[in-house]
């Protein structure tokens, strides 16, 4: 039986679906996640420089490498397991282990991944947090003072999460040690991989919301720029209707306006839709937490809504200010060329008004010397007839001045209409 071939990349499409697994994390655990981006063109990096990174950390456990040209990769760095991945514009290192310190959220937990090695990183540290998962005390009133305690109270989001099968909490702050902290208490019972896909959306949610919120500085200073521009282009519109300065001038500063917007929107276009998809992820994430609020404080949708959201909305104002003020660039260019056309148009009516008036001066002038050439082709003409008709007429007692006086009306007909003869067989 001949069956059907496949796609080529049938089995990689599918693969891709279960590429990223969860991590399964058992209580109690702690982890520690980081994201790395290149301040620059991070999209279009050299990822062998990740991957030789990734590799400096495992050869200093002696751990085995991942294939060539791997997206992801999970296994034991010492006494953690680590998992790797490299997204468009960034890799990020997650190393769990099990068991917890005395001291919550101690910095030295971090250095599993050592400070040499973070020196050498090809990129900046852009997300650094420090997560910690315990099982749930007996008592509410326990949990949230061991909140109150660990992070800031005026910033602290805490909420019950995935039916209440825990309680996610952070403040969203760094602490002096240059970490973000999170706390997850657990309900007894609850499954590994559930407990992994709550850390995994955590460390997610930072992440996304650090990368959407870089955008959030260019539209400061590009709305800085934009201030400066909008009164330029509303003069030079206002000076369309009645203007000193040629329309020709306006036009090369509407061109040059036009240019540099053109230019911001080219250079900001892959931010500006980095940041609308990330923005997207983060609200999928919290959403997907199903959250629910515990001991009267925000939760982390809230606590989004209060101080993530207008950061979002600015980016969002200032590329519609963008948009916006390219298309009134453009409309004002193409009503300055629309006026100067028109008043190119009448110029060469003017023109073409005094080609005509010089065409019927040299038709005149034309017929002008047309008769001035009858006379004098006449008066050769008559003369040359006179010597010629002489030796006839002198016999039959003609003189020289009537002979001459009898040729010339004859000659100067003759002339005149040979001369418009030729005339008409040139039109």
């Amino acid at each position: 039986m001949q069956t059907t071939e496949d796609h080529p990349l049938r089995y990689a499409l599918v693969s891709e679906l279960h590429a990223r697994p969860f991590p399964v994390l058992e209580t109690p655990c702690q982890v520690v996640y980081l994201a790395i981006k290149e301040p620059m063109n991070a999209a279009g990096r050299d990822r062998v420089q990740d991957r030789a990174h990734l590799l400096a950390l495992l050869d200093g456990h002696g751990s085995p490498h991942p294939q060539p040209e791997a997206t992801h990769f999970s296994g034991p760095i010492g006494r953690h397991d680590l998992k790797w991945e490299s997204h468009t514009e960034f890799v990020t290192y997650s190393a769990f282990g099990s068991g917890l310190s005395e001291r919550p959220f101690d910095p030295a937990e971090a250095e599993v991944f050592p400070a040499d090695w973070l020196a050498q990183a090809p990129g900046k540290r852009l997300v650094s947090l420090l997560i910690r998962v315990e099982a749930m005390p007996t008592g509410e009133e326990e949990m949230l003072a061991r909140l109150e305690e660990w992070f800031e109270p005026e910033s602290l989001a805490a909420s019950r999460v995935i039916d209440g099968a825990a309680v996610v909490a952070g403040d969203f702050r760094i602490d002096p040690a240059g970490h973000m902290r999170f706390a997850v208490f657990v309900q007894p019972g609850t499954g590994g991989r559930r407990i992994g896909r709550i850390v995994q959306r955590l460390c997610e949610v930072e992440t996304y919301r650090a990368m959407s919120m870089l955008a959030l500085m260019r539209a400061r200073a590009l709305s800085a720029r934009l201030n400066q521009i909008d009164p330029e282009l509303a003069a030079l519109v206002t000076g369309l209707d009645g203007s000193e300065r040629s329309p020709e001038a306006l036009l090369h500063d509407l061109l040059r306006i036009s240019a540099e917007l053109e230019r911001l929107a080219m250079k900001l276009s892959f931010r500006f839709g980095a940041t609308a998809a990330y923005e997207a992820i983060v609200n999928q994430r919290i959403e997907a937490m199903r959250e629910a609020r515990i001991g009267g404080r925000q939760s982390f949708g809230e606590f989004m809504t209060r101080r993530y959201d207008p950061a979002m909305r600015t980016v969002k104002s200032a590329e519609a200010r963008l948009a916006s003020l390219a298309e009134r660039a453009e409309r004002a260019a193409e009503l300055l060329r629309t006026r100067v056309d028109v008043e190119r148009s009448a110029q060469n009516q003017k023109l073409l008004e005094s080609m005509d008036r010089r065409a019927d001066l040299q038709l005149r002038l034309q017929h002008t010397v047309e008769g001035l050439s009858v006379v004098a082709i006449s008066y050769y003409a008559v003369n040359l007839a006179a010597y010629l008709a002489w030796p006839l007429t002198e016999p039959i007692g003609f003189s020289k001045g009537l002979t001459m006086a009898f040729l010339t009306p004859l000659v100067m007909v003759g002339v005149w209409l040979m001369i418009r003869r030729i005339r008409r067989a040139m039109h």
